[in-house]
């Protein structure tokens, strides 16, 4: 955790962050899609702005997912449904909370929420780039305990294989 935030303090203290930044998901040989953009204030609050133009409708499991539409997997994103304090100035485990996605086969009628994507986040010059992590979503399903803002731990994130997956990178710039 203190790696994280000194990460964070860093990128702050150049003031590199204070502006708006586009948010996007990149495929393994490299083609991105917008997917949002963040506006983040000097203070390191941020609001997120996601994109409409690349996402489709759907309905699964008796839910409304927006979702990105891959040849083999479809990416649904998945608001993260509890408080949020939206504040980077101590580490970016909130701005990664805010781009949960759960995959599902392009031909598959339902969701499986265990299939949770978490885009891990480090700083690599004056951008950060998410890694690809896998969860199950279903952690998720009733609400932390009251001023738990940060309910996942590292041991619910699990490594993944990223030939295995559609987007498996994240890049904030």
């Amino acid at each position: 955790m203190i790696r994280y935030a000194s990460i964070a303090l860093a990128i702050l203290a150049t003031g590199v962050w204070a502006d708006t930044r586009n948010v996007y998901l990149q495929a393994q040989d490299g083609t991105q899609v917008r997917i949002a953009t963040v506006e983040i204030s000097d203070s390191g609050t941020y609001s997120v702005e996601m994109e409409s133009d690349p996402f489709a409708n759907h309905f699964l499991s008796m839910r409304p997912f927006r979702c990105l539409e891959g040849p083999k997997k479809h990416w649904c994103h998945v608001p993260y449904p509890y408080e949020i304090a939206r504040d980077i100035s101590t580490d970016l485990t909130d701005l990664e909370y805010d781009f949960l996605f759960v995959w599902k086969g392009a031909g598959e009628y339902g969701i499986n929420m265990w299939n949770g994507i978490y885009y891990k986040l480090e700083a690599e010059g004056d951008r950060l780039i998410g890694t690809l992590l896998e969860l199950d979503m279903d952690l998720l399903s009733a609400p932390p305990d009251a001023g738990n803002l940060r309910p996942l731990k590292a041991a619910d994130l699990h490594a993944s294989d990223p030939d295995s997956h559609w987007l498996p990178h994240m890049v904030i710039e």
